[in-house]
């Protein structure tokens, strides 16, 4: 991914929400992206030109836009019929996102519209994250990562965060998944956490 003097910057056309331009790049807000927030916390993160994302939870489309300036192809899900119609605008200035309306907890519902991805992407307010996660695996290729970005307050408030971000990691390992990196995104996000796995 692309810096600028330590800004986190992408390539496409800009005025997609408003963001500042900075020698013609579109800057990343991590206080607006949580993906973003990750890239600031761990400079490892990267996304390539030949990959194939499967975002879920794509809301009005802020990060989606960013993860398309790097990417191949971006299949955007979301739910909510608000957000949708940002989603849609958004991708009608960009030709490699393609926005399913959808639910995430529902993935056999738009399942014949997906093809193998090189990484899962996912940001939803849901109690099941790790479980929505979980059911998307068949749709990541093997050698793939997952990105989860837990939202623990959505979870279970019953719960502390630590424990909601342990008993995450433990169910996506179960799973069969490699935990590669577990982090939390504070300052930009707070009690939300980036859970980086492999297939």
């Amino acid at each position: 991914m692309k810096d600028i003097r330590g800004t986190l910057v992408s390539e496409g056309a800009g005025g997609v929400y408003g963001e500042r331009m900075l020698e013609g790049c579109r800057v990343w807000d991590p206080y607006r992206s949580k993906l973003s927030a990750l890239w600031y916390l761990d400079k490892s993160t990267d996304l390539q030109k030949d990959e194939v994302v499967l975002y879920l939870g794509a809301a009005n489309g802020t990060t989606v836009s960013h993860v398309a300036d790097y990417t191949e192809c971006v299949y955007a899900v979301e739910f909510a019929p608000r957000p949708m119609q940002d989603l849609l605008a958004v991708s009608a200035r960009r030709k490699n996102i393609i926005p399913i309306f959808g639910d995430a907890t529902r993935p056999k519902e738009y399942a014949a519209l997906l093809e193998p991805a090189d990484m899962v992407y996912q940001d939803v307010a849901q109690p099941n994250q790790a479980a929505i996660a979980i059911r998307h695996l068949p749709f990541l290729k093997k050698g793939g990562r997952l990105i989860l970005m837990l939202k623990t307050r959505s979870v279970d408030i019953r719960k502390t965060p630590e424990e909601v971000f342990a008993e995450s990691c433990a169910e996506l390992e179960a799973a069969g998944l490699t935990v590669e990196k577990a982090l939390w995104l504070n300052p930009y996000h707070i009690d939300h956490a980036a859970i980086v796995c492999r297939k």
